[in-house]
């Protein structure tokens, strides 16, 4: 069976919401959401020890980049 992802809502301004969608129009992002959690995940990746970003992790990261276009 496949991995059961768990998912919460994280409420934030209206004003913000709408920002962040206009900006990602085009970049292949396909949702907010998903811009917002690749953010985050930068962000803790940039605030972690070296070495505690699990290897997959950055796979995953760079696989989306590579799909999207920004990186070979």
């Amino acid at each position: 069976m496949g991995e059961i992802k768990k998912y919460t809502t994280v409420s934030i301004p209206r004003p913000l919401y709408d920002k962040v969608k206009e900006s990602i129009d085009g970049t292949g992002f396909t949702s907010v959401s998903d811009y917002v959690v690749f953010i985050l995940r930068e962000l803790m990746a940039e605030h972690q020890p070296e070495g505690v970003f699990r290897k997959r992790e950055k796979e995953k990261v760079k696989s989306r980049l590579r799909a999207l276009g920004y990186i070979e």
